[in-house]
């Protein structure tokens, strides 16, 4: 099978049986466990942290504090820490939570006994909390961002007097939209395993990038690159949250060399809530001018996004307004709010997917203040060129994604007003879909074995995407094998080095490196069967001119050349065709019921339409979309971190008080619907990142058909009850 098949997971055996190794799952022989003692208080000191009790618990060895902490041998900062603050350097709380000593003992339940008999003395400092999520309170706090290395747009953009249209459009719409900080909560929590041999530091991690945190411990260490290795086999979910070198990946590096015993930290679910980072709560403010007809003369958009005190983290929300509608002017701007909390990070889709919770929600209130369709407002509003610089789009079937995922909702049928079923009321509501097109430089390299099968080997990591089956798959149909005869072997800093697993950018990336690799190792082989490269096919363990029956058998030219197998690497680089602007697009049509007495709110249906270049698997797609929506429905109706402020902390810190989405929640009736499209200058493949796509649009889609369903247009997620209620 080749690229447009749909390929059953080839890894979902040894994931739905308990085979796939996590690194919680690993031990290693006199393997010490750690677990975290953290701050309880927002900012101010450790003035003295008293070890001796929890070093007389049974099977205890050592607590590590900032005083036998030892100091960076490089300079590091930023990424790809997670903050620019490194743990245990100081005495210094910079937000509770934040580590201030380490247990490490001979069982799990040592060190979490004695965690909690490691007292500590504060000097406790007055702590910058966050503000109310109001747009008055913010303007008087947020500050232009101090780049340290966490956000990669420039703050603030103008193209034409944006104001100045705004103020003198014939319609406008100006509206404040808030969401809450929001946790990933990925099913597997973070966790580490570091040894030491000599001066060679290998690391099991749960990782986005192990090339990001060979590269960091490092520094940290002073070593070079080839001393340090770093393992993923497997990671249980990610979305963004594993993405950096959080405190738990040092901390334990630091552990294993001290003591000269290999250290397992694994995160309780607190220690998720604290330690890690998360997105940050985000407020923006969205103005769209436009004339009688719908067209728009005008966005302007204002961000304000909590950050920590140390290093700001900016949530790219303008990006949805920067890319999606044609306009004259713009004017975007994006500050942050400083406040003693733990450094936030991306989130499954990062700044489109914020911001076209605002954008796509202004979109429906000026549909409704002109009262046109709002898909018809959008079609009005179509960029056939990038709206902030007039480039080219790379390839970009929006308008045929509007159009056919209309046709499999019926939104052209649809009822305008809502309707009654029982105590339910049934409306609907659309939005778009945009992300932007992320690509990293990748190397790959391709076995292909006498006996007929074949290797693929890339550095990359598996964070439960379908990059096990696409991978091999990608290989398969340009070495004429079925994918379950290709052996994949990624997760190791050994392999060729690949790019991380965020940005939706494996597929354009690894991907590209994994086919370059296979159509070297069909070189290799046509030269020596004296064909032409690029007119050679292999088929059936035979090598031929393409379209040829029959062909030379490869054994026979491998015996003949000597080879027991032939090798070849291939290299993507993302630097090609820079000239073109490269997104994603869709639309997502819902159809939602809303029982006002109670408060309720219910998904029925949604169509996703979706414009992302070449399908390479039709059924690992459908699952990332699919996936996609469920996360834009948690993100609409349910979740949010709420953030206590006496205390300086979220409020709760593990799943009971915190609502995301399970079965019961989510209908069985979602279509996904890919436009048929190849993006040649998105890559040799011609696909283009799907992973988080499908979670852009959702929450203002719902929102803009609550609205419908009760006249509440409600500008604060998550849309929950006290809300709804008439």
């Amino acid at each position: 099978m080749s690229i447009g098949e749909p390929v059953p997971r080839l890894d979902g055996p040894i994931k739905v049986t308990g085979a796939a190794p996590y690194t919680a799952d690993l031990r290693l022989p006199g393997m010490l466990h750690g677990v975290l003692v953290t701050a309880t208080i927002p900012a101010g000191k450790a003035i003295a942290i008293a070890r001796n009790e929890a070093l007389a618990e049974p099977g205890v060895v050592h607590v590590l504090t900032h005083a036998d902490m030892p100091r960076p041998k490089t300079a590091v900062a930023g990424p790809p820490f997670s903050t620019s603050a490194l743990p245990l350097q100081d005495d210094e709380i910079r937000h509770e939570g934040q580590p201030i000593a380490v247990v490490l003992a001979e069982t799990l339940e040592a060190a979490e006994a004695a965690a909690r008999k490691v007292h500590v003395r504060y000097a406790p400092a007055p702590a910058t909390t966050p503000a109310p999520a109001v747009w008055s309170a913010l303007e008087g706090v947020a500050a232009a961002p101090r780049n340290t290395g966490y956000f990669f747009l420039e703050p603030d953009f103008a193209k034409g007097d944006a104001d100045r249209n705004l103020a003198r459009a014939s319609r406008r719409v100006e509206a404040v939209y808030s969401q809450p900080s929001r946790h990933h909560n990925p099913m597997e929590p973070s966790a580490v395993l570091a040894q030491w041999d000599g001066d060679m530091l290998t690391v099991h991690d749960s990782t986005q990038h192990v090339f990001g945190v060979r590269q960091g411990l490092a520094a940290f260490f002073g070593l070079p690159l080839d001393s340090v290795r770093v393992i993923s086999q497997h990671t249980g979910g990610a979305f963004g949250a594993k993405g950096l070198i959080y405190p738990h990946e040092t901390l334990a590096a630091v552990a294993a060399k001290m003591l000269g015993r290999p250290v397992r930290i694994v995160l309780s679910r607190a220690d998720m809530y604290a330690v890690l980072g998360y997105q940050a709560r985000i407020v923006q403010k969205l103005g769209l001018g436009a004339d009688d007809a719908g067209v728009l003369s005008a966005v302007t958009h204002d961000v304000v996004n909590l950050t920590s005190i140390t290093d700001d983290f900016i949530e790219a929300a303008t990006e949805a307004s920067k890319s999606l509608y044609a306009t004259p002017s713009l004017r975007l701007s994006q500050r942050a709010e400083r406040a003693n909390v733990a450094m936030p990070t991306a989130m499954r889709a990062p700044g489109e997917g914020p911001g076209l919770w605002a954008l796509e929600s202004a979109m429906d209130e000026l549909a409704a203040e002109l009262g046109v369709d709002p898909l018809d407002l959008r079609l009005a509003n179509y960029a056939e060129t990038d709206p902030a610089t007039g480039a080219p789009w790379s390839s970009k079937k929006l308008r045929e994604a509007y159009e056919e995922g209309a046709r499999l909702f019926g939104w052209r049928e649809r009822a305008r007003t809502p309707k009654r079923e029982g105590d339910w009321i049934i409306a609907h509501g659309m939005a778009s879909c945009l992300m932007g097109t992320f690509r990293f430089p990748s190397n790959a390299r391709v076995r292909l074995l006498r006996d007929g099968g074949a290797v693929v080997e890339t550095g990359t990591q598996d964070i439960g995407t379908g990059t096990l089956t696409i991978f091999p798959q990608i290989a398969a149909g340009v070495l004429g094998l079925p994918p379950d005869r290709i052996e994949l072997r990624m997760g190791d800093t050994r392999l060729p080095e690949a790019g991380p697993t965020y940005g939706s950018s494996s597929t354009m990336g690894v991907g590209a490196a994994v086919l370059a690799a296979a159509e070297d190792v069909r070189g290799r082989l046509a030269r020596l069967a004296n064909l032409p490269p690029q007119e050679a096919q292999i088929a059936d363990g035979c090598i031929s001119l393409a379209g040829a029956a029959g062909g030379i058998p490869i054994e026979r030219l491998m015996d003949e050349a000597g080879e027991s197998e032939i090798v070849g690497a291939g290299v993507f680089d993302p630097s090609q065709d820079a000239s073109y602007a490269k997104r994603t697009f869709g639309a997502v049509f819902v159809e939602i019921a809303v029982d006002p007495e109670l408060g309720l709110l219910r998904l029925r249906r949604a169509v996703g339409s979706y414009s992302a270049g070449r399908i390479v698997n039709p059924r690992t797609a459908r699952a990332q979309l699919l996936g996609g929506i469920v996360w834009g429905w948690g993100m609409a109706a349910m979740e949010q971190s709420a953030f206590e402020p006496t205390l300086g902390r979220f409020l709760s810190k593990n799943l009971a008080g915190v609502a995301i989405p399970v079965n019961a929640d989510i209908p069985s009736d979602i279509t996904i619907h890919f436009v048929d499209e190849v993006d040649e200058k998105a890559g040799p493949i011609g696909g283009k990142g799907i992973g988080e796509l499908g979670a852009t649009g959702v929450a203002a889609a719902v929102a803009n058909a609550v609205f419908q369903a009760t006249g509440k247009r409600i500008r604060d997620l998550p849309l929950t009850p006290e809300k709804l209620i008439s």
